[in-house]
């Protein structure tokens, strides 16, 4: 057996056996909160299943992403993925046309219903696309203040600090792994990979968790493989062990909510167990270190925090 092989295989013995999946689901725009993550929760809750979902808490500044366009891959991705009419107008034009609305502000109810409804509830983000787009000119200062407004709201709403994010569009950098550290999270999920890990960036070893997304993500793969065939696709892609798949509200809870309620049938009919990332966590006796490297991934625009 190869070495990478034989440590894929030591780094999910904690899922060994049968098809595990943990559903991720990220919350980036105003939109998506008040819309997506109310479908998205009507179907989980429909099919018995809880997820681990990721609240971005302050304004929402899409239009901003607009800046992105000179990155590799962005208009050919923007078409592919019909973000027009997945996103909405209005939304493609906040923080530049129109003014930023507040995310978690516009309805808190939201936030209490989907801990009330036994789902495990983490940060995304204070501004979404502030953090990735800007992450790496960020002192240790600022990122704590991003996330540490964050959390505060959060706990203001719901009542409890949360224990866990990820970061917007897997950017991080040694100083934000560092501020994670600082807050004593119980883990985060701010990387593709294959296997939870402690991550390793620079010269420096950290101590939380990450627990990275194995899954391709739905606006990666559109255009590659049609609708009608996603949650098919997605189901051929579990393999015996951990899997964690990110959806976001405004996709898997817009208009291709249908592929996401489809998928969990699929996998309810191969006999997945399904997990929250931090009932993953607390299941891992003993993370392995790996690296972790920004790097350009098929399907996305830009470099993401990858898993050596």
């Amino acid at each position: 057996m190869k070495d990478s092989h034989r440590r894929k295989a030591g780094l999910n013995i904690a899922f060994a056996g049968k098809i595990f999946l943990a559903v991720k689901i990220d919350i980036d725009t105003l939109r998506g909160y008040l819309e997506g993550l109310p479908r998205l929760l009507d179907i989980l809750k429909a099919n018995d299943v809880k997820a681990s979902v990721f609240f971005s808490m302050g304004p929402d500044n899409s239009g901003k992403a607009i800046r992105r366009v000179f990155r590799k891959g962005f208009i050919k991705k923007m078409f592919r993925t019909k973000a027009p009419s997945a996103y909405g107008l209005k939304t493609l034009l906040y923080g530049t046309l129109l003014p930023a609305p507040m995310i978690a502000s516009s309805n808190p109810d939201l936030i209490r219903r989907t801990a009330d409804e036994g789902h495990d509830c983490g940060i995304h983000s204070w501004d979404h696309v502030y953090w990735q787009d800007n992450l790496p000119s960020l002192s240790k200062e600022q990122i704590r203040a991003e996330l540490e407004r964050a959390f505060s709201q959060f706990e203001g709403f719901a009542g409890f600090r949360p224990e866990s994010c990820a970061a917007p569009g897997w950017q991080v950098t040694p100083e934000s792994l560092s501020v994670q550290d600082k807050l004593k999270l119980k883990y985060c999920s701010d990387s593709r990979g294959y296997s939870p890990f402690i991550p390793e960036m620079g010269d420096i070893t950290f101590s939380t968790p990450q627990i990275p997304s194995t899954l391709p993500t739905l606006d990666e793969i559109l255009g590659t493989v049609s609708p009608e065939n996603v949650s098919t696709y997605y189901a051929k892609k579990l393999q015996n062990g951990l899997n964690v798949h990110t959806i976001h509200t405004e996709m898997e809870g817009g208009m291709m909510h249908w592929t996401f309620s489809d998928f969990l049938k699929k996998c309810k009919d191969m006999g997945a167990e399904f997990l929250t990332l931090k009932e993953v966590a607390s299941r891992v006796r003993k993370f392995p270190k790996c690296r972790i490297e920004m790097s350009e991934i098929e399907g996305r625009a830009g470099k993401v925090a990858t898993q050596l």
